[in-house]
């Protein structure tokens, strides 16, 4: 399973992608010059200073307005995948795959449809480069609203890696159920300890997490980001190494997607056909035209079993 439990802040750019982030709750001239009196000068200064601060603050806080057009044409890339590329890609390549779950636990399901859950936060750079799987993947079996842009922490292993955010967006599908939350922002607390909290777990999915989060499972317990796909699988931590997305922007790592060759696409679309192949076995194979699509029965070999 790529993607363990990481305890220290800051870990070279080799780390393995097994490296998960602990839960929320574990945290011109002198002449021109000398016309302005200098604490004139010192006042534009502070407060040209306080502006471009603040610019910063935001737009690195803010998740990108899903209307804009930069923001849409992203958003429309990553969730409309042309099928020969997920097909070429196929299992892809440096993708892990998920943990099987013992034959006859429980169903996890939503409004009577199985469930797929993710946990994740921000600031955490493995749950940055797991939500574009995992965006492509559901975008197959249904269609968000409401996602945004933002980045993963700036002060972290792999610093602002693109992204998108679950945070405020839903998901519809005749045959699956998603539920993605984001428990911390990518921005540190004032306290200065963890991160500015977002959303909350319902009593439910805490105990999903308390279950299947932890051994054997994954060890040690306690790590995101974490998907939970219904009764079947776990994956903990990314399912690629995030550093194949360092140095790029949205919109480079979006038109990536469409082009297999790409070691982009061959671990994104990698590990979206691998969820998908996932995400099959608990809709009973639907829609049909995509659980028998090439790509996802060549990533349907490499899922375990129980």
């Amino acid at each position: 399973m790529t993607n363990r439990t990481a305890q220290k802040k800051q870990q070279s750019s080799k780390a393995k992608p097994t490296k998960g982030r602990p839960t929320p709750k574990q945290q011109k001239g002198g002449r021109q010059r000398s016309q302005y009196p200098w604490f004139a000068i010192g006042a534009v200064v502070v407060i040209v200073f306080v502006m471009v601060g603040l610019s910063v603050y935001n737009h690195v806080r803010t998740p990108a307005t899903p209307g804009s057009s930069g923001s849409a044409k992203v958003i429309a890339a990553v969730t409309s995948v042309p099928a020969s590329a997920l097909d070429t890609v196929g299992a892809g390549q440096g993708v892990s795959p998920p943990t099987a779950i013992a034959s006859g636990a429980p169903e996890v399901t939503s409004g009577g449809k199985p469930e797929v859950l993710y946990i994740g936060a921000e600031y955490c750079p493995y749950c940055a480069a797991q939500r574009w799987p995992v965006v492509v993947a559901l975008s197959r079996f249904g269609t968000f609203s409401g996602l945004g842009l933002t980045t993963s922490s700036s002060t972290d292993v792999f610093p602002s890696t693109p992204t998108l955010t679950f945070h405020g967006s839903t998901y519809a599908s005749d045959v699956i159920a998603f539920s993605g939350v984001e428990t911390n922002t990518n921005q540190l607390a004032a306290t200065g300890t963890g991160y500015e909290a977002l959303d909350t777990l319902t009593p439910e999915q805490q105990q999903l997490l308390q279950t299947y989060d932890a051994p054997p499972y994954t060890s040690p317990a306690g790590s995101i980001p974490f998907l939970l796909i219904g009764n079947r699988y776990v994956i903990t931590g990314s399912s690629f190494h995030p550093d194949v997305l360092q140095g790029k922007t949205w919109r480079q790592i979006a038109s990536a997607l469409s082009d297999p060759s790409s070691p982009i696409a061959k671990n994104v679309l990698g590990s979206a056909n691998m969820m998908t192949a996932a995400i099959c076995e608990l809709t009973g194979g639907q829609p049909s035209n995509v659980c028998t699509a090439p790509g996802v029965t060549a990533a349907a070999a490499t899922l375990p079993s129980a």
